[in-house]
């Protein structure tokens, strides 16, 4: 990884904001909801001073956030063999692989811009990304995959963060193209879409939708990052970066809100 010259950086950042409209499977909702209890002017201030605070609720996997490796298990087994028994997960939590055990991630990064190789801002609803897509942006873009390094794909769907439901019809990857990643040794993967996979596409050999959220979370232990907001990093012209996101440490939570960025040239 290059050193970086922060006298000479531009720092991208690639998360959306948080709100109550936001779009969100209709599983997790209320995917964010904050509450402004205690407001300047309450009993509780003195003298001069006041304050003011709240509580923040909804779901960790809503937003710009990042998949823990205990979110998904095949046939009720989660990464490294660890069988999703009472003991694992329960009321208060899951007590292996949880979001507490994420990394601090700072890493290559390269933007692979399936958009723009297809000449669009957007791609349609419903298109499925396969791994010869992936591969002719390296080869369009000029850039290779290292292994351990952040692969982010713009699909140009973030362009339709403030629609629901297109948002939601979005693009997404197909298996072939999660095997892709796997086989190019990656730490992490990430789209702007709502689940990285092509939602509601199934799939017959793992028998399973969302056939990537196995072949990555459990068979490889490759981290998912989803809700992307990859408009500015696309229009900047960069495919190669370096990526930093720090995920909270939320003990027995299956995954975080995080700050991703992309760390560029200016």
């Amino acid at each position: 990884m290059a050193i970086i010259d922060t006298e000479n950086a531009r720092v991208i950042d690639l998360e959306h904001p948080r709100t109550a409209s936001m779009p969100e499977f209709p599983t997790h909702r209320p995917g964010y909801a904050y509450t402004l209890y205690h407001r300047h002017g309450d009993a509780q201030d003195s003298g001069v001073r006041g304050s003011a605070f709240g509580q923040l609720h909804g779901t960790e996997h809503t937003g710009t956030h990042i998949d823990a490796l205990s979110h998904q298990s095949e046939c009720m087994t989660l990464h490294g063999g660890v069988e999703a028994t009472a003991d694992i997960q329960t009321p208060t939590g899951i007590t292996k692989l949880g979001a507490e055990h994420l990394p601090p991630i700072f890493a290559d990064g390269v933007l692979l811009d399936v958009a723009g190789l297809k000449g669009v801002t957007a791609l349609d609803a419903h298109y499925a990304v396969g791994p010869d897509d992936l591969q002719a942006c390296c080869d369009r873009q000029g850039v290779s995959v290292k292994r351990g390094s952040v692969v982010l794909v713009n699909l140009g769907n973030a362009h339709h963060w403030a629609d629901e439901q297109r948002y939601l019809d979005g693009p997404g990857m197909t298996s072939a193209a999660s095997k892709w990643a796997v086989e190019n040794g990656v730490l992490a993967v990430g789209a702007d879409n709502i689940g990285w996979d092509l939602i509601g596409a199934w799939d017959e050999e793992l028998n399973c939708n969302m056939p990537g959220h196995v072949l990555l979370l459990v068979r490889a232990g490759i981290y998912i990052i989803e809700n992307l907001d990859l408009r500015e990093l696309a229009a900047s012209g960069h495919s190669s970066f370096v990526f930093a996101a720090l995920p909270m440490k939320l003990v027995g939570a299956t995954g975080s809100p995080i700050r991703p960025v992309a760390i560029v040239p200016e």
